[in-house]
């Protein structure tokens, strides 16, 4: 999948990393709830980029902690991370929401399943924004945050805050039925 081969290649572009520190860094910057991307599929692909030759990994032991790849960007890695940065630039922009699901079938419930169903969404919304707020918050004066890394907890807050507003008007359409 090309977004974790760029997330992993821009990762390596900055520093040499292990594969742990790659999912270690995933996790602190939570690059998972913004992008479909795990723990194991990080692993698999620093093995398969290694394989395509874009990265190279060196074993080193540091004190008596075991020994650990440690890999770096080649020059064909350089070029593939340049090249995925503009090919998905390029690409139409898909949002996927999976409670959109939900919503194409409600007109399949009762008026109080479907307000049960909008409740739970809008719920879960809630939580999704105070968690961003919280994060944002917690890292925005933060040096060792990049800007790029602001910007996407600020692009989700704004989609959260419109799926909010969306939601408002989705209640209003099913109380008047």
């Amino acid at each position: 999948m090309a977004t974790i081969d760029l997330i992993v290649l821009g990762m390596l572009k900055k520093e040499s990393l292990s594969a742990y520190d790659i999912q270690k860094l995933v996790e602190y910057r939570n690059i998972s709830r913004w992008v479909k991307i795990s723990t194991p599929s990080i692993y698999k692909k620093v093995i398969q980029l290694e394989e395509k030759g874009l990265i190279k990994g060196v074993t080193m032991k540091e004190g008596k902690m075991p020994e650990k790849a440690v890999y770096s960007l080649t020059e064909a890695g350089e070029q593939q991370f340049e090249k995925l940065m503009m090919e998905i630039a390029r690409k139409p922009i898909n949002i996927f929401l999976d409670f959109n699901a939900v919503i194409v079938n409600l007109d399949s419930l009762s008026s109080d399943q479907q307000k049960s169903c909008i409740a739970n969404i809008e719920e879960n919304v809630k939580i999704l924004k105070s968690y961003i707020e919280e994060n944002i918050l917690a890292k925005e004066n933060l040096a060792e945050v990049p800007e790029t890394g602001m910007a996407v907890l600020q692009q989700q807050l704004v989609l959260v805050q419109a799926i909010e507003s969306w939601i408002s008007s989705v209640k209003e359409k099913i109380d008047t039925q």
